[in-house]
């Protein structure tokens, strides 16, 4: 039998819900989806709490552990679907991977603001990766689909190459998959609630992403 999913922590407005998908999409990269959930906070200075859970997660994660990362099940599952859209993971990291990274240059994993630091967390302990967005300036659902001709978003200074994969609300692009975000949809101390959504691609179980959005709900209430 698979794992049980983690309890709803109750920080959680509901629990987790898919994003939409295009189909053009969907057929060409079987797998690919989302998984959302609603936090009740904002980023800002992370408590001193959350500081020691990244300190604890600092001294169990070495050399061995960076070294060995990319063969694991799911940060492999994220580098072949980085080729597939063609994305060269040996010169722009997966996010597991650019946090190990980070982690082995810095010769810890610094404390940055809240938000990050609970993602950072969540994707060490999981191999998920998560993105967030100010929930409030959503509309509607997220989801997967390609950018339309002359398409933008805040922050850039020219338009979307036709055809790049975006994170989208019902209305405009939020985020370049795994690139760049609206400056309006960022997550601030400012905010009120944060939008987690977990990116699965073909070989990252459901029961991850689940687990992903959990810790990192939790830790940013840390």
């Amino acid at each position: 039998m698979p794992p049980a999913a983690p309890e709803l922590p109750p920080e959680w407005e509901s629990a987790p819900e898919p994003g939409w998908v295009a189909p053009e999409l969907a057929g060409e990269f079987p797998g690919l989806g989302l998984l959302c959930t609603v936090v009740e906070a904002g980023s800002g200075r992370s408590p001193e709490a959350l500081k020691e859970q990244l300190r604890e997660l600092s001294n169990r994660f070495a050399g061995a552990q960076a070294i060995n990362l990319r063969q694991r099940p799911i940060p492999w599952a994220y580098r072949v679907f980085f080729r597939h859209i063609g994305l060269d993971p040996d010169g722009t990291p997966t996010p597991v991977e650019q946090i190990s990274l980070d982690r082995m240059k810095g010769g810890r994993f610094r404390s940055r603001n809240r938000l990050d630091d609970a993602i950072v967390i969540a994707t060490m302990e999981t191999g998920a990766a998560i993105r967030a967005f100010d929930a409030d300036s959503v509309n509607g659902r997220l989801g997967l689909r390609l950018s339309a001709p002359k398409e933008s978003f805040e922050g850039r200074t020219s338009p979307l190459p036709d055809g790049t994969i975006v994170i989208a609300d019902e209305q405009r692009p939020l985020e370049i998959l795994f690139g760049a975000s609206a400056k309006s949809a960022l997550v601030t101390a400012n905010s009120k609630r944060t939008l987690l959504a977990a990116i699965q691609v073909k070989g990252v179980p459901e029961i991850a992403l689940e687990e992903a959005l959990w810790l990192a709900a939790s830790a940013m209430h840390a």
